[in-house]
């Protein structure tokens, strides 16, 4: 029986959609919504501009509470109360070592934009080959 639920989420429909899932299909779960904040990459963009705060742990969990707040809305319309988590590194990583926490892993098959899908549709299937706990992909 699946007690506890780890869903990473960003800020994708298909994030959303994996955490749809897990409320539908496991009403009695304990759900830990993760939202991992990616550290400074030569990409740039928004990693960046955290590196760049005096306070990098506050502004991380700043840019989750959007996150965080849509899943609670997303939540309450299920009259289900969940857990939130902010994680800064890389996604893959941060999802593996908090697995082992948990019955079982939900996640979407990729994020929103074009290197949303290609990062992380991989990480979906990283995480997929090597969790410690059963993986579900929600599409």
């Amino acid at each position: 029986m699946i007690e506890r639920i780890l869903v990473p989420m960003d800020d994708s429909e298909m994030a959303r959609r994996a955490l749809a899932y897990a409320l539908e299909n496991h009403p009695d779960a304990e759900i830990t919504v993760l939202h991992v904040v990616g550290g400074p990459s030569p990409l740039g963009g928004a990693a960046t501009a955290l590196a760049l705060s005096d306070d990098i742990e506050a502004a991380a969990e700043e840019r989750a509470e959007e996150v965080f707040d849509d899943a609670r809305e997303r939540a309450a319309e299920y009259d289900v109360e969940i857990t939130t988590e902010v994680q800064l590194g890389h996604p893959v990583r941060a999802i593996l070592n908090r697995a082992a926490d948990f019955d079982a892993v939900v996640l979407g098959t990729h994020g929103g934009s074009l290197s949303d899908r290609l990062v992380v549709g991989n990480v979906a299937q990283k995480v997929f080959r090597n969790s410690p706990v059963p993986v579900i992909i929600a599409r």
